[in-house]
């Protein structure tokens, strides 16, 4: 295997500043009474994630009640001491716990203005705050787990289907009682910038990037925008879209592991968090993503030849490794 994926060689063009346009349409989706509408919605997700790599789901059955309990529950814990947080670091090989402003995109060479809590569930002995430092906090993130969890595979059985691929497929590939699972949720907290920070152009809360998994689950809390996306087959003109938050949907993308299953078909998408400007908001953001990953032992397999295989927990390290080599 090449020691630089092409995957970074991608990434590594595309710290530019670029322009904004709020031309393309990030549609939304409904899931509703999906076994009865399996190929009509596995139809509208198809055109979309050919389209820009971009869409948004509803009626997806995680309540607002649930989200907002999430939401509560990962703002708790960024509000602990440093030092409390500190007792529960990331584990880079793991991709587990807990670190602050320390992913550094090969887009843009600076670390993001963020710290973030990542929950992969095989690894988080010893990581879990205790409930003296932050009550019902384990079980609030492994009952909003296994939720983005059965939305990911509902919407990868698709997928699936659309891929030539068994129903289960990706089901079979993301199972969460194998030692090696790999998905996450990610609680992600941006820190608020002050007016000076504001004027850069230089800032970011997260670097140009696309994701190492297959799907990406983005719940965000309204007024609290920035994030920007860009279709691949558009990338060099780098012109960015925001995606605005809203509380009954959540956005989804495709990554890098379902752009090789699909040789290429089904495209990655580079996307971004802005820092706020002049006259913005400069508070502090808040969202959460799910990433569906694939359990370390799968082989990701370009059925066309497209890409080498590759197990997907040596491809999640090349990523981390490039993420976190500074």
């Amino acid at each position: 295997m090449s020691s630089r994926l092409t995957e970074l060689e991608r990434e590594a063009r595309m710290g530019a500043l670029g322009t904004e346009t709020s031309d393309r349409e990030v549609r939304r989706i409904s899931l509703a009474g999906l076994p009865g509408r399996r190929a009509e919605i596995a139809a509208q997700l198809w055109a979309a994630a050919t389209d820009i790599g971009f869409f948004q789901v509803v009626d997806h059955g995680i309540t607002a009640e649930e989200i907002d309990v999430a939401f509560a529950a990962a703002q708790a814990f960024f509000a602990l001491p440093a030092e409390v947080k500190a007792r529960r670091p990331l584990d880079r090989a793991l991709n587990a716990g807990w670190e602050s402003k320390s992913q550094v995109r090969p887009s843009i060479g600076t670390p993001d203005e963020k710290e973030s809590f990542q929950v992969t569930l095989p690894h988080m002995a010893g990581r879990w705050p205790t409930d003296e430092e932050l009550a019902g906090f384990r079980a609030t993130m492994l009952g909003f787990e296994a939720r983005c969890r059965q939305v990911a595979l509902d919407v990868l059985s698709c997928f699936a289907v659309e891929l030539g691929f068994d129903p289960d497929f990706f089901a079979r590939a993301h199972d969460p009682a194998a030692p090696d699972y790999r998905s996450a949720l990610r609680l992600l907290h941006y820190f608020p910038v002050s007016p000076e920070a504001a004027a850069r152009t230089d800032l970011w809360r997260a670097g140009a990037h696309t994701d190492f998994d297959c799907l990406t689950l983005l719940f965000q809390r309204p007024g609290q925008g920035g994030l920007q996306v860009l279709p691949g087959a558009e990338a060099e003109g780098q012109a960015w879209t925001p995606v605005d938050p809203a509380g009954d949907a959540i956005t989804c993308n495709i990554g890098d592991m379902l752009t090789r299953w699909s040789d290429g078909v089904l495209p990655s998408n580079f996307h971004r968090v802005k820092a706020p400007g002049p006259g913005d908001d400069l508070g502090p953001r808040y969202s959460i993503a799910f990433f569906a990953q694939a359990n370390a032992d799968v082989v990701i397999e370009s059925p066309g030849g497209t890409y080498p295989p590759i197990t997907a927990g040596d491809f999640v390290q090349e990523r981390i490794r490039a993420n976190y080599a500074r």
